[in-house]
């Protein structure tokens, strides 16, 4: 008879499995949304990586992501597309390092800002560098990556971005993040080196953003640094973990879902409304469900008990 283990191990083999069909099953615009959910999946369970056990509220997800996509955008033509990658997951690492050195000090609103004002740093120096250096303001993507390609990377990407949490979660360093994130002073009281272990998970999910925008570049065809490093990134995958509940792993898909789908229905039908709307949804979220989807289900599970 198999063990309890066995049979999660096998349903979620099969739901892999079931989720790789998705690109013979969709059509185009099906597939599109398909691309959308899983790539805000992985950017939002990233984002909680960090965020959810430390307390430390970025807004720095769009930074990352964007100098994936550019990195895309210079060497896409060049180099093989695993040197792509490899090339984009070496730039985040390097940057999230210098960054996460020098600014994890920082606790409350004076993190939050730091990490807007970062995303805003960057885009200005792209838009320097490519205005000034390469005489223009944006670049054409051209890759034989299909849509499905796409898909199957970014499905791959959120499999090891839900393995890296659920190991973390069971070690040592997922033990002192979450004693970071009940009171610092304690933890560092109690022999944690609360930097080293920030920094360390902070790199780590910052990878996972910077490989979504490098795979995602494609999409494209053309970016320019408005596109790549659009600040509604951030906050859209802030409200999105938010939403789903940032306690639990598998919370932010279940804020990813309906938001997704809710914004594609915003965006078609309200696209110069659409900012608006995205601060409107944000404000109810963070009022009416404040510790999201997956803890309102769980406060109203124990309530009989």
């Amino acid at each position: 008879m198999m063990t309890q283990d066995a049979l999660r191990v096998l349903g979620v083999a099969a739901a892999i499995a079931g989720l790789a069909c998705v690109p013979f099953l969709l059509g185009d615009y099906g597939l599109s949304l398909a691309i959308n959910i899983v790539s805000y999946t992985v950017l939002a369970t990233a984002w909680s990586l960090f965020s959810g056990p430390t307390r430390y509220v970025s807004l720095a997800t769009v930074a990352f992501f964007g100098i994936g996509a550019y990195t895309t955008a210079v060497f896409a033509e060049t180099l093989a597309w695993p040197l792509v990658l490899l090339i984009a997951a070496g730039i985040g690492i390097l940057v999230a390092g210098i960054v996460g050195l020098s600014t994890l000090r920082l606790s409350g609103v004076y993190f939050v800002i730091f990490t807007l004002g970062l995303a805003e740093l960057v885009r200005q120096l792209v838009t320097w560098y490519e205005v000034n250096k390469t005489r223009t303001l944006g670049r054409y993507v051209f890759t034989d990556i299909t849509a499905a390609q796409i898909y199957w990377q970014l499905l791959i990407l959120a499999v090891l971005v839900f393995a890296a949490g659920f190991l973390i979660g069971r070690s040592r360093l997922g033990l002192a993040l979450r004693a970071i994130g009940d009171d610092e002073t304690v933890a560092r009281h109690s022999g944690i080196d609360a930097t080293q272990a920030k920094v360390a998970l902070f790199v780590l999910s910052t990878v996972f953003m910077t490989l979504t925008g490098a795979i995602m570049a494609p999409r494209w065809t053309y970016i320019d640094p408005a596109i790549a490093f659009n600040p509604v990134i951030s906050f859209t995958v802030l409200i999105m973990a938010l939403l789903g509940g940032v306690h639990r792993l598998y919370g932010p898909v279940m804020g990813v879902v309906p938001l997704a789908l809710l914004f594609e229905f915003l965006l078609a039908r309200f696209p110069n409304h659409f900012s608006i709307m995205v601060g409107l949804v944000f404000i109810l979220i963070v009022y009416a469900i404040p510790r999201g989807i997956v803890g309102l289900v769980e406060q109203t599970v124990r309530r009989p008990a």
